[in-house]
């Protein structure tokens, strides 16, 4: 599938003034397939933010099927014909670590909206490589700082077999500081009745478990079906309770526990304005992190493109790193490796008027905190 983003709709590329011409972004992202949700809420939240700086853009989107390959063939097409030089949008860390250090070879910028995996965060770290949401495992160490906060000492950790999984469970495991058995699921699985009995048998305290998209939306379905939800506790970073996944789940799903970098009920201008902008745009589709990350990293690509334009990789890479923008998460800078520091909050699943779940904000459980791999970029 292959879309050129022109004027209808929502999905609006703002083309220049006759005077001017527009930057082209590559947005390389999965659109296809039971997580094609996160590459429509990554597309469209950075349209957005594109939208409210002002800036003169247009975006070339395509998508990777969740494929290395794939994202490599469509990355090396808009970087060698059609001479884009900055790209964005990789939902999956495996697409990330293939397509990623083939832009920078290129001499392009590339800014991530979501994948940030461990082997780009630290000696491997790049002048041109920008990420917005958050370094993998710190996305996690979040959830197991609430889950020692909480007062568990036996957990069970599951995740998908590629990098993003890997450096999920080590990021929980690493702040939980108990006992922690850890089942790594496929790919591409879709069944986990092995698994919920390899829980029931390790009778933990909590488990955390990191399932994004539709993976998410089967995995807690049949947790319910299991018996488990109502006596094994768990514990979710923003990934595996998106309010798409909520949506899904249904009632069921009241009483999780999530950690986060960001929530709709933020008390922020930033927040509050993109809320307001998904809200006319897309009544219908919930506005999960996913969309939230890309709506900031739009506030940042657009920024840096008012000030320097695109042409100049070297002037557009400096704007970049300055991060000079109002994020939607309030508290955000770039650590030594260009990879956030910022907040993480603990949140709780509860039933709305309706009885559905939303996500409630309850408390900040880390406070301006980057990544344990930054130490070990030099640039």
């Amino acid at each position: 599938m292959r879309k050129l983003l022109t004027s209808t709709g929502m999905l609006v590329a703002l083309m220049s003034p006759a005077h001017a011409e527009a930057t082209k972004i590559g947005v390389i992202t999965t659109l296809s397939g039971p997580a094609g949700y996160l590459g429509e809420q990554i597309r469209d939240g950075l349209t957005l933010g594109l939208q409210a700086t002002g800036a003169e853009f247009e975006l070339v989107v395509e998508d990777d099927a969740r494929d290395p390959n794939t994202g490599v063939q469509v990355a090396d097409r808009m970087l060698n014909e059609e001479g884009i030089k900055l790209l964005t949008g990789i939902v999956f860390s495996n697409v990330s670590g293939a397509v990623v250090p083939e832009t920078l070879d290129a001499g392009a910028i590339y800014v991530s909206p979501n994948a940030a995996p461990s082997g780009l965060a630290g000696a491997k770290c790049h002048p041109n490589y920008f990420v917005v949401s958050w370094q993998n495992d710190s996305l996690h160490e979040a959830s197991g700082a609430a889950a020692k906060k909480l007062g568990y000492t036996t957990a069970v950790a599951l995740a998908p077999n590629y990098q993003a999984g890997k450096d999920a469970i080590a990021g929980f495991s690493r702040e939980f500081g108990g006992t922690v058995t850890e089942i790594y699921t496929g790919v591409e699985q879709s069944d986990f009745a092995g698994e919920m009995a390899q829980i029931r048998n390790a009778a933990p305290q909590v488990v955390f478990q990191f399932h994004p998209g539709g993976q998410g939306i089967a995995f807690l379905k049949q947790y319910q079906q299991a018996g488990l939800l109502g006596s094994v506790p768990m514990v979710l970073s923003e990934p595996s309770y998106d309010g798409v996944i909520l949506k899904a789940v249904g009632p069921a799903a009241v009483g999780l526990t999530g950690t986060t970098h960001w929530n709709d009920d933020f008390d922020n201008a930033a927040s509050k304005a993109m809320v307001a902008e998904w809200a006319a745009a897309f009544p219908t589709t919930p506005l999960t992190t996913y969309a939230q990350q890309a709506y900031d990293t739009g506030l940042l690509i657009g920024g840096a493109l008012n000030k320097v334009g695109g042409e100049d990789i070297e002037a557009l890479q400096a704007a970049l790193k300055a991060a000079d923008f109002a994020s939607t998460r309030g508290s955000f800078a770039f650590g030594a490796n260009q990879h956030p520091v910022q907040d993480w909050y603990l949140t709780s699943i509860e039933a709305d008027e309706a009885g559905n779940p939303k996500i409630v904000t309850k408390e900040k459980i880390l406070e301006a905190v980057g990544d344990v791999y930054a130490a070990d970029c030099k640039m």
